[in-house]
């Protein structure tokens, strides 16, 4: 990876569909498989013309067709011919050159296990809806393979990774959800990205027995889901909580504006949580309409309308669609209202295009390289990378490692999801310690980082944990 600090930068704040951090939720299914029917007429659950092969790989095939180079090309050919002796140079030689590729570093772990008995699990990631996300889930995927071989594998056997591009979209990832589960070889998926299509995917893992574990997919209809559902970001109660003590406790505000994505229902769920937390503190929630999904919305109009409302701070929740409209609101209300944001907003694009206008405005995410100092996971990723990763790269190594953890317990999908449902199940990950709540969320807190004046972003502002 090149040494020049805009694109170190880049690398560890990739775009991110953050979609709001999922609540604890109250109702929740027992520990036992819940048979949830599916409507096999429905189009979108068959899958009859479906071939997951097209969209699979153990690196039998390059997904990320625009980073192909000959060396891989090389290498796949040598993957038919099982010559894997060949295939490891190869991939060693792709990597020399391109050392941030996740999808080499994976496939170069699965040609050093070759024919010997391994377990396998799944990571589905949307390559062709956003190859940014795609790649940050698979550095931490694949950073978490290489810890858990290099220790022994799980009870001596190697953990294999299948890598599957679900576009983000919907209609896919529910085919690829049911072709997973009829999958015998694969024991866990790790995905989805989008909170949409997780959703979407839910009664397909839950009636098939098969644990999906989200590292990304934070809306709250998620929470309680499902028994054989799990996620490794933290509860969108406890980020709108953080939220809300800050800015009503810490700062004393009182009348707060909220500027949300009404399309993507992870910023619904944390417009939702974050207006109960903040009357439950003690202060109110403006009525100004600011949705930025409205296609008739007016930045300038919508500021104008909150000033006149006496709001004095104002959360901006875009999704990762919306974050040059999140920007432009930055920019229109500088230095006039204390901004707040959520984890879409922790992105090379946000310190770009919002410099001055969002200094000191802050942000709830699960992670950041510098909030745990002597846990090594950033700096082996650095190492590993060529550059700092992002939260997503650590809630997708916590999820890889919580899998391989369960299976060490009980290396079957029931036998999994029962080690993982127990109330004594507890692994040191990137982002802390990984336990499940019963809804299936993690029982971790959320971090607060501020936007601040440096020099690592290379555009004069950085993100920092607020101490």
């Amino acid at each position: 990876m090149a040494n020049n600090k805009k694109e170190v930068f880049v690398l560890g704040l990739t775009l991110v569909i953050f979609g709001g951090l999922a609540g604890a939720g109250v109702l929740f299914f027992a520990k036992n498989k819940t048979p949830i029917a599916i409507d096999s007429s429905n189009p979108i659950a068959s899958n009859a013309n479906f071939d997951l092969a097209s969209r699979k790989s153990e690196g039998e095939k390059i997904l990320i067709t625009s980073e192909i180079n000959p060396d891989k090309e090389q290498a796949i050919t040598a993957i038919a011919k099982k010559d894997y002796a060949t295939a490891i140079s190869k991939w060693e030689a792709s990597l020399s050159k391109q050392r941030s590729d996740p999808e080499a570093v994976i496939y170069l772990n699965n040609a050093k296990i070759g024919d010997q008995k391994s377990l396998s699990i799944a990571v589905s990631v949307p390559i062709g809806g956003n190859l940014n996300v795609a790649k940050e889930i698979l550095r931490g995927v694949a950073q978490a393979q290489i810890d858990v071989n290099s220790q022994g594998g799980i009870n001596g056997i190697p953990l294999k990774i299948a890598i599957v591009n679900d576009d983000n979209k919907i209609d896919i990832g529910t085919k690829v959800a049911q072709a997973l589960v009829q999958d015998q070889n694969i024991l866990a998926v790790i995905g989805h990205n989008s909170s949409e299509v997780s959703i979407a995917t839910v009664p397909t893992y839950q009636a098939g027995g098969l644990v999906m574990m989200s590292s990304t997919s934070t809306a709250k209809e998620l929470s309680g889901a499902g028994s054989y559902i799990f996620r490794t970001v933290p509860s969108v109660r406890f980020q709108a909580n953080a939220l809300s003590q800050y800015v009503v406790k810490q700062q004393n505000k009182k009348n707060i504006g909220i500027c949300f994505n009404a399309a993507a229902k992870a910023s619904q769920s944390l417009q939702e949580e974050f207006t109960a937390a903040v009357f439950s503190d003690g202060a109110k929630i403006s009525r100004v309409n600011c949705d930025l999904s409205n296609p008739n919305f007016n930045a300038d109009k919508v500021i104008e309308e909150l000033l006149n409302d006496r709001v004095d701070t104002l959360l901006l929740s875009p999704g990762v669609e919306k974050i040059e409209k999140g920007m432009e609101i930055a920019v229109i209300a500088r230095n006039r209202l204390l901004l707040l944001g959520d984890g879409t907003l922790y992105t090379f694009k946000t310190l770009q295009l919002g410099q001055g206008a969002i200094a000191d405005m802050v942000l709830t995410v699960p992670w950041h390289p510098e909030f745990l100092a002597n846990n090594p996971f950033a700096g082996k990723a650095v190492k590993l990378w060529g550059g700092d990763v992002n939260w997503r790269s650590a809630t997708s190594y916590d999820a890889t490692l919580a899998i391989a953890g369960g299976l060490r317990k009980n290396a079957t999908r029931e036998g999994l999801q029962q080690a993982l449902s127990s109330n004594t199940f507890e692994i040191e990950g990137a982002a802390g310690k990984i336990t499940f709540q019963p809804s299936g969320d993690r029982a971790n807190p959320s971090i607060l980082v501020k936007v601040s004046k440096g020099d690592r972003s290379g555009v004069g502002y950085d993100f920092v944990p607020l101490r």
